[in-house]
């Protein structure tokens, strides 16, 4: 019995890498029953195939093979250990799952030329072949197992970053793709260790330092010298002190994404708090909590998924938002509220 591995998602700026594993029945098997599985002659490489072409032997595959398995790495963990460790993980993810379900097989063949089981006990029992998919029916299986499940996670993921395109593109590094990342900035899904990612988010920190300079300077002259970024630390000070004093334990000030920061992370019990500050000379035109609109609101939001993007330690955390007001001379605590 043949195990067939194949990638998808190696080269695009965001999503997860993805490895699909699959054993099809035997040839015995299929003579026994050529109508049950005559969709195996269709199998191929799953990029010459149409999408609704690859979603209708996706369910034949999940259907009729003897086993199958997907292995997934998150964009996180690829900036993190690095492609091709990468491949290596999500590999042995899938196979461990073919494992577990006891499905025996004799051999093992990857598409392409690396042998992402080399190290591994099944290291023996590997054997490469380029253009596999197109050669090895269980290899185009696994390819479509993979594109398919990939694609659906990324049509996914547009619902939630509309403005990205995600279901057209996947990831991949089109000129839309590339104009929406330097209109929007990345979100906590983009590899930010391709260069590409990488370059474009330089070229946005370096902007924003830029504005966030000027500000200052004008900031500076309306208070006597005192510049927006000390009051805002005040401000901070005294919230986290507030914090501390309620038995937070503070993690990170002024954590920065790519237009703006969470002032505060602080974690108690098993909650993670995201906590922006907001500083008022004085209250005549309403608190300072009140001037956290809603669009404030979806930046909090947006940063606090890329941190916990960034921080897989706190991922069993629940993730809470919340405002603190600060106002006077004496930097009065307010209130501190969480608001999702």
């Amino acid at each position: 019995m043949i195990l067939g591995i194949d990638e998808v998602g190696r080269g695009p700026y965001a999503g997860p890498l993805v490895i699909g594993a699959c054993i099809l029945p035997d040839a015995e098997k299929i003579e026994e029953e050529p109508e049950k599985y005559h969709w195996i002659s269709e199998l191929t490489d799953s990029k010459k195939l149409t999408a609704k072409r690859r979603e209708a032997l996706y369910t034949k595959i999940k259907e009729g093979a003897v086993a199958t398995a997907t292995g997934w790495v998150s964009a996180n963990e690829i900036d993190e250990i690095g492609l091709s460790e990468s491949l290596r993980l999500a590999c042995r993810r899938a196979v461990k799952q073919i494992q577990e379900a006891r499905v025996p097989f004799s051999e093992i063949i990857i598409d392409g030329t690396m042998n992402f089981l080399s190290g591994t006990p099944l290291e023996k029992y590997v054997s490469t072949l380029p253009k596999g998919d197109l050669l090895i029916k269980e290899i185009s299986a696994a390819s479509i197992l993979a594109k398919v499940e990939r694609d659906r996670y990324m049509v996914e993921l547009a619902e939630k970053y509309p403005e990205y395109g995600f279901e057209k593109h996947v990831g991949y590094g089109t000129a839309a793709h590339q104009k929406a990342m330097e209109e929007f900035g990345l979100t906590p899904e983009h590899r930010r260790s391709f260069r590409p990612v990488r370059e474009i988010m330089s070229k946005q920190l370096g902007a924003e330092e830029g504005k966030e300079q000027q500000k200052v300077r004008k900031v500076g002259t309306k208070n006597g010298g005192a510049t927006s970024r000390e009051i805002g630390n005040l401000g901070e000070e005294k919230i986290a002190e507030f914090l501390t004093s309620k038995g937070h334990e503070i993690i990170a000030r002024n954590f920065k994404t790519k237009y703006f920061e969470i002032d505060i992370i602080s974690k108690l019990d098993n909650s993670l708090f995201f906590t922006e500050v907001k500083y008022r000379k004085t209250t005549d035109f309403g608190e300072a909590i009140e001037f956290v609109d809603q669009r404030k609101q979806e930046q909090v939001r947006f940063a606090a998924e890329s941190y916990l993007a960034m921080h897989p330690e706190f991922k069993d955390f629940i993730a809470k938002l919340a405002v603190a007001g600060v106002s006077g001379k004496d930097f009065q605590v307010e209130d501190w509220i969480i608001i999702e």
